[in-house]
């Protein structure tokens, strides 16, 4: 079985990974990449240092569909995957059809549905797209795919900690098919997590229990705080704003692009050396925050960020290699789709339900 898909959005490649580890682990599924977009110039070097450069790089997906003539001269493929970005759509847009939301991404998408046809639709995006815009947004969303002609439209917020990696990440996937789905298909997270639990160990993803599994106990000194940050992510907020502010987190708070400035108090994830190095001796007894703020305390560092999305420490070499950043890491690391969260629901739709036959 073939499966060739488009990623759209592709960041640093996570439905593609998902793509790609599915085949390693099936032999009878292959699959291709026929081409992928993307305009940030450091996740495109991250991206081809760590995949073949067979597929089409189509660049600024709005100028790319601009054109028809591009769309068309597109080979064919079977699905097409992204996670794109959230934008309003203007209730103009909805009475007057596509002509006034051209300068929205997601039209973009529809332009190469309209003429490509593929048999199947995956996106990713945050958990809130339901009811952004007071729900006008996805509303219009689910009208576009079903008026060409993907009658068949489905959606759950999936949580990356479900499925092996340590990280609590709530996302929203919305799968659509052309093509009739099995009798009774069904499309969210308890029955994806149900199929993909009892193989996950069997897997070629990288496994996570808890973020112990990925912390390493020797990092450069970079990475540690200085006591005036230890005080600053050790606060439980101001009188406008009360949070409780916790470090070593056996399940990672969710990345973020923005992850890299880490010095959030309750937004970004922080551990300190005694508890990487001890830590069952460490969370035997209770500490105070008094306590803490004298010990060493660190950020993840950027291999740590990506392991946390499932991808692994060679992905993290060849993107080093080919001279991206830590900044730019992490920011790929906080907009990355969750490795293992696609390779579950490629599991679930093209092997459990086999809807390629």
């Amino acid at each position: 079985m073939l499966i060739k898909h488009l990623e759209l959005f592709a960041g640093i490649g996570g439905f593609r990974r998902g793509f790609e580890l599915l085949e390693k682990d099936y032999q009878d599924i292959q699959t291709k990449c026929i081409g992928f977009s993307e305009i940030d110039p450091w996740a495109k070097k991250t991206y081809n240092a760590n995949y073949s450069t067979d597929s089409i790089d189509i660049g600024d997906i709005v100028e790319f569909a601009s054109d028809k003539n591009n769309i068309i001269s597109l080979p064919d493929f079977d699905i097409l995957t992204g996670g794109f970005p959230c934008q309003s759509f203007s209730m103009m847009g909805k009475k007057h059809g596509f002509k006034d939301v051209r300068g929205n991404v997601f039209f973009q998408i529809l332009e190469i549905l309209k003429y490509k046809e593929p048999k199947f639709v995956l996106l990713e995006n945050v958990r809130n797209l339901k009811t952004h815009d007071k729900g006008h947004t996805f509303e219009i969303i689910l009208e576009s795919l079903h008026n060409l002609g993907y009658n068949n439209i489905f959606f759950d917020i999936f949580n990356t900690g479900s499925f092996g990696l340590a990280q609590t990440r709530n996302r929203i996937y919305i799968f659509a098919s052309k093509k009739p789905l099995p009798p009774n298909f069904c499309f969210n997270s308890k029955v994806v997590y149900d199929s993909f639990a009892p193989i996950l160990n069997s897997t070629s993803l990288l496994k996570q229990k808890t973020t112990l599994d990925i912390l390493e106990k020797e990092v450069e000194q970079k990475y540690y705080l200085s006591d005036a940050l230890k005080t600053t992510i050790l606060s439980d907020g101001t009188k406008k704003f009360k949070s409780k502010s916790e470090i070593n987190l056996l399940t990672a708070r969710p990345l973020t692009a923005t992850m890299v400035k880490m010095h959030r108090a309750c937004q970004d994830n922080y551990f300190s050396k005694d508890f990487i190095a001890n830590p069952k001796e460490y969370m035997a007894k209770p500490h105070t925050k008094e306590e803490i703020a004298k010990e060493e305390i660190r950020k993840i560092t950027p291999k740590e960020a990506l392991a946390l999305q499932g991808f692994d420490e060679e992905f993290f070499a060849r993107a080093q290699k080919a001279g991206v950043s830590n900044h730019q890491l992490y920011k790929q690391a906080g907009n990355a789709a969750s490795v293992n969260t696609v390779y579950a629901i490629l599991y679930y739709i093209f092997v459990i339900n086999k809807i390629m036959e």
